[in-house]
């Protein structure tokens, strides 16, 4: 994404550069007399008035051009000299004392609402105080607010509108709008119901400007902003500067608060070619000038997208703040770290802009049926659906999330159904694999049966260093061995390898859907958070150590078996710990399943055997002095 120049600081003219051309001493002395020309005409040219302090302000505002085409009138009027000024000045003042005031009496809030979403509005600034989602919920059980009171205090509120112009966009947000409601019905509490448009209007010297907002039944809503000042259009963007979604991280202690912060990101659309940005790498306050079908803040679950009705023209600017927060968000005293908050504006080139705009959850069936605007000029674009990012792993996380959106459905909307959906996708899985662990269990067998032969190749080369060349050639008739006798060194591997891409594929599932986040499992409240109780974590330690214990070894050395029975299980239960629990119920089933497998095939005459091997071995390295305890697999 090519960044583009602040309009209002680019320079006014292209200069010379090293490769123009002329003498060296020629150049001097054209400088020269440019300054003495200068220095004269500064001289004794007449002194205009000293403009009033309102029109000074006026001016100075005037002197950072908010679009393009009044740059190039601006660099023409100042090459006029000080009459054209004046004129600008006179009709400056003109155009103030015609325009009419229009401004609002007093502050007042006006609330719109639908099935999905309350919206509360305040005159002051025509931008959103609370963007309330009613179907979604946060840690206490409130609906969730997608403007937290904590950062539009202190960096503005959604739906404000961000200029080039410090002072202008203080104003603009700041000042207070008259309102006016069409084609609505008012709700028993007094409260607008969409579908409805609702208009702030404010205009006061030289300065007009218009906020119309279309609501309808669905999360989108249609914007349309203009602003005028002395009658030319100013770049005016709309502006959702303070983040969204799950920002519990940024509540008081005193509140209750999700101990896990969810990463941001902006996300863009060009040419049907999405793109994204994370938080850390987003510039401040950076424009981009770029044919936009869409760009969005996004969290984890939730999404701010607008939606130009002219991408040819659209024009955005970044934003990135930083809030100190502790590290530990359970411990207040904990070291303080940054925190990023992003915010996003999108306008249009020409000055007014006509967009829509949609925040709420990302929803695969909501987003797909949200299209961004084509080469026709119709909503037949690419859609938001994807705003949901699964990554590397998304040819395996996307049909296990429908697979588990299906089997949800079939059991009904019950609140536990989510983590029955996971057990029973898990238990499917496994059952698909099994053939795979009878595989493995006879590879395991077939190494344990050629185990001396093995012994007797080891032998054999004992006296090289592990530097020695001719090492090499203990490793050739090793791996002759393992064809002649039909042994695959890998296959106790394949169950494994075949299971964690289902493993990281449940991850992206559980990061990314919205539907699995605060669903229950008995006493999980939420599968995309930590078991609350670590009752998951601690029974994924005991059972893989169980799995490791009761399964023979295939000549795995002492070391190695330490490894597999005891520090992989402590592994996995201490990254499960503190990942979402639907992930450590998927791993825990899996478990299950392997334990009672286990335990069918020891009773096997494949299993009895692979035991009976074991024993043997036991005995010999006990009656020759090896000396090295070994965990051996149990009936």
């Amino acid at each position: 994404m090519p960044e583009i120049r602040n309009p209002n600081l680019e320079p006014g003219g292209s200069g010379g550069g090293p490769g123009s051309g002329g003498d060296f001493r020629s150049l001097i002395t054209f400088m020269f007399l440019a300054l003495a020309v200068l220095l004269g005409y500064q001289y004794f040219r007449p002194k205009p008035a000293e403009p009033a302090p309102q029109q000074q302000a006026q001016q100075q505002a005037e002197s950072q051009p908010q679009t393009q085409p009044q740059a190039s009138t601006q660099a023409q009027s100042t090459s006029a000299g000080a009459p054209a000024s004046a004129a600008a000045t006179r009709a400056a003042t003109r155009a103030s004392q015609q325009t009419p005031a229009i401004v609002a009496s007093s502050e007042s809030e006006t609330t719109v609402e639908n099935e999905l979403y309350k919206i509360v509005f305040t005159n002051r600034g025509a931008q959103v105080k609370h963007w309330i989602l009613k179907k979604y919920f946060d840690t206490t059980g409130k609906p969730l607010d997608m403007a937290q009171p904590q950062l539009t205090a202190k960096f503005g509120m959604p739906l404000s509108l961000f200029t080039y112009d410090p002072g202008l966009s203080s104003q603009i947000n700041g000042a207070l709008y008259q309102v006016s409601v069409s084609g609505t019905q008012t709700s028993a509490t007094g409260q607008l119901l969409a579908p409805c448009t609702l208009t702030f209007h404010y205009a006061e010297n030289g300065l007009d400007v218009v906020k119309t907002f279309h609501f309808d039944s669905s999360y989108v809503i249609g914007i349309d902003t203009s602003v005028r000042r002395n009658g030319e259009p100013v770049r005016a963007l709309v502006d959702w500067p303070s983040g969204l979604g799950d920002m519990e991280q940024f509540l008081p202690p005193s509140q209750s608060r999700n101990p896990l912060p969810t990463p941001s990101q902006i996300v863009w659309s060009i040419d049907d070619k999405q793109d994204t940005t994370a938080s850390a790498k987003v510039s401040g306050n950076a424009t981009y000038d770029q044919p936009y079908e869409y760009a969005a803040v996004t969290d984890l679950y939730f999404a701010a997208a607008f939606l130009p009705d002219s991408p040819q023209s659209a024009t955005l600017v970044t934003q990135h703040h930083t809030v100190e927060v502790p590290s530990d968000l359970s411990n207040p005293n904990s070291e303080k770290k940054p925190s990023d908050v992003l915010g996003l504006a999108m306008g249009s080139t020409t000055g007014d802009t006509r967009l829509r705009l949609y925040a709420g959850p990302k929803a695969t069936e909501i987003l797909s049926s949200i299209h961004a605007i084509g080469a026709d000029g119709k909503p037949n674009g690419p859609s938001l659906a994807p705003l949901i990012q699964y990554g590397m792993w998304t040819i395996i996380a996307k049909p296990l999330y429908y697979a588990l959106r299906w089997l949800r459905n079939m059991l009904g909307p019950g609140a536990y159904n989510w983590g029955w959906a996971i057990i029973i996708i898990t238990v499917i899985f496994n059952l698909v694999l099994l053939p795979t662990r009878f595989m493995m269990m006879k590879s395991s067998l077939k190494m344990m049966r050629i185990q001396p032969k093995v012994e007797v190749l080891k032998r054999k080369y004992a006296h090289l260093k592990a530097t020695d060349p001719k090492r090499s050639e203990m490793n050739a008739e090793m791996m002759q061995l393992y064809k002649d006798e039909g042994v695959n060194m890998y296959g106790g591997c394949l169950p494994m390898l075949l299971q964690m891409p289902l493993f990281f594929a449940y991850y992206k599932v559980l990061l990314n859907a919205v539907e699995l986040r605060q669903a229950h499992w008995f006493w999980l409240t939420d599968l995309s958070a930590p078991d609350p109780l670590h009752i998951l974590p601690a029974l994924i330690i005991v059972t893989m150590f169980l799995v490791q214990y009761i399964t023979p070894s295939p000549g795995m050395d002492p070391t190695q078996r330490r490894m597999m029975a005891i520090v992989m299980p402590v592994f996995m239960g201490f990254i499960l710990w503190h990942y979402a629990s639907g992930l450590a119920l998927y791993w825990i089933t899996g478990n299950f399943i392997n334990l009672a497998i286990q335990i069918g095939i020891n009773k096997s005459s494949m299993g009895k055997e692979m035991h009976a091997i074991a024993a043997r071995r036991a005995q010999k390295k006990s009656s020759s002095g090896a000396g090295q305890r070994v965990i051996q697999g149990r009936r």
